[in-house]
């Protein structure tokens, strides 16, 4: 899940994800806090994750130029059913930037996932950073924005020589983001069962973009699904990997919720 409302709206975004999510036997969700829209302002994230703990726990997004932000991190934790944080570049462009590296910091301690949006530009950064915090999970989301065209090819070699980082994760939110086709976007299979290969499902996670309607307009959250379990062709094992035991591991195993 991920974008932002207003109060007046909350509880119909809210009802309109438990459809999506009963309709194609969805049981659990992590909400992601964009910062295209709200930017830093993380309320609505986090009131979701706090009132729905059930069923759902937060990502925030933080400004790594804010020297509050680490702080703020722990409060979200520590209070508000947050358990990772999206990391993006600082405001100078660079990743491995101090600020960037105290919220790094911050979120090995406590014991939460960082979620690291970036493009095939940063990579040499991340392993840095990896380096620096080798205990820390991080998921590389979407996949450094892998699409068809021009640079996929050199953006999915890059993909599979980051797959060697042991604590990194792939989340396979690309198919329908990343293609130049309709339903099932049969141009991103061969890439995203490359990056299958490279990492392990074990290390794999799906992404549902929701609202669907906003961020891959092209699928609904029941054809995002059925790419996984039915297009690409993947085994039992790796279905159950990728569609709920990664996740399960990364964001919800010390509530020992199933």
């Amino acid at each position: 899940m991920k974008g932002s409302v207003d109060g007046a709206g909350r509880d119909g975004v809210h009802a309109h994800l438990r459809r999506e999510m009963t309709n194609v036997g969805v049981r659990f969700v992590t909400a992601v806090q964009t910062s295209t829209f709200y930017r830093w302002d993380n309320r609505f994230t986090v009131d979701a994750a706090r009132t729905n703990r059930a069923w759902m726990v937060g990502i925030c997004t933080l400004d790594p130029d804010d020297g509050h932000s680490p702080g703020l991190l722990e409060h979200y934790v520590r209070n508000d059913n947050i358990r990772g944080m999206r990391s993006i570049p600082a405001a100078n462009g660079k990743l491995d930037d101090p600020g960037v590296a105290k919220l790094w910091a911050k979120a090995e301690q406590l014991g939460i996932v960082i979620n690291a949006l970036i493009n095939r530009d940063k990579s040499e950064e991340l392993v840095t950073l990896l380096a620096r915090f080798p205990r820390l999970q991080v998921v590389l989301d979407h996949c450094l924005n892998l699409k068809a065209g021009p640079d996929m090819e050199r953006t999915l070699e890059e993909l599979v020589r980051l797959a060697k980082q042991p604590k990194l994760y792939a989340k396979l939110t690309l198919v329908p983001t990343g293609s130049a086709k309709e339903y099932p976007f049969r141009d991103m299979h061969d890439a995203c069962r490359e990056i299958i290969k490279a990492f392990g499902a074990n290390r794999c996670v799906w992404g549902s973009d929701f609202p669907c309607e906003l961020w891959c307009p092209k699928a609904t959250y029941a054809q995002h699904l059925k790419v996984f379990t039915q297009e690409l062709a993947l085994g039992q094992e790796a279905q159950e990997a990728i569609l709920g035991k990664t996740a399960e591991k990364l964001w919800f195993a010390r509530d020992g919720r199933r």
